[in-house]
């Protein structure tokens, strides 16, 4: 009886390690532009592939990084590329940062739809931003003080205004900070005399894309470069892409398949 039990025990044990590693997981971590892209696409991916487990969180493109450099995730959103201090710890540590391009989007200033004013120069944004220009009226709009809304300093989006719109110069001290672009999509969305920016995935009935100059943010506008906020969304991997992660990569640049994910949650796919 006690063979009996022994050899089921064993048997049991030499089980649980395959079903343990029955599944590839690959962790993802990093931007909160990318990350409907990757949730589009990573439910089209595990139901294509039942043994692959995506772990999937945001947190911001420099967290995203960091957590890749940590050996805490496969894969890194960034909707930026990565920064000289960065690779410096990667180097460190071992790791070697390798950036695949996914998708191209347009960050665009937003107001709430009561908002009378329709379109603002980079001049005029940089102003608002700094606190030089405080009113409504001063852009044409109401008499009413502007409320500045902005995201977080680990947010590439964040680090992609202070270059093109910023110009490396601060954002006002009482700009109210967001962790998220859902985050300030919701914030101007309940106040009409906010302002905010995000991706152009995160454009919604609920908020109001501002033309800069004469031109509106799309599809066509940021490919033809013809938007001036217009960028490269990023993947990174320790390495080029293999394995799971390799795999993943691999369909996210499909045509048919991730890149068609891509357009479908409002992003702009790569020109081929």
């Amino acid at each position: 009886m006690k063979r009996i039990a022994l050899a089921s025990l064993l048997a049991l044990a030499c089980l649980l390690p395959a079903q343990a590693k029955a599944a590839d997981e690959i962790v993802v971590n990093g931007s909160t532009t990318v990350l409907p892209i990757m949730q589009k696409v990573s439910e089209s991916y595990m139901a294509a592939n039942p043994n692959v487990q995506i772990a999937l969180s945001g947190g911001g493109s420099g967290n995203g990084i960091k957590a890749l450099i940590d050996g805490l995730a496969d894969v890194a959103m960034s909707s930026r590329d990565i920064k000289s201090s960065e690779k410096e710890l990667a180097e460190k540590k071992g790791v070697k940062p390798v950036r695949t391009a996914v998708a191209i989007d347009a960050l665009v200033p937003v107001v709430n739809p009561k908002n009378a004013v329709a379109g603002l120069s980079l001049e005029q944004l940089k102003d608002i931003y700094t606190g030089k220009i405080t009113n409504w009226k001063e852009v044409g709009g109401a008499d009413a003080s502007i409320v500045v809304i902005s995201r977080d300093t680990s947010s590439g989006t964040y680090e992609t205004w202070e270059e093109m719109v910023m110009k490396k110069a601060k954002v006002m001290p009482k700009a109210l900070l967001q962790a998220s672009n859902g985050a300030v999509e919701q914030a101007v969305a309940k106040n009409p005399n906010a302002i905010g920016y995000v991706g152009l995935g995160y454009l919604a009935p609920s908020i109001k894309g501002l033309h800069i100059g004469t031109v509106a943010a799309s599809a066509e506008t940021a490919l033809s470069g013809e938007w001036p906020l217009s960028r490269e969304l990023y993947v990174f991997t320790n390495g080029e892409p293999t394995g799971a992660a390799g795999a993943l990569i691999t369909y996210l640049l499909d045509p048919a398949k991730g890149q068609k994910a891509v357009k479908e949650v409002g992003f702009v796919p790569l020109a081929k």
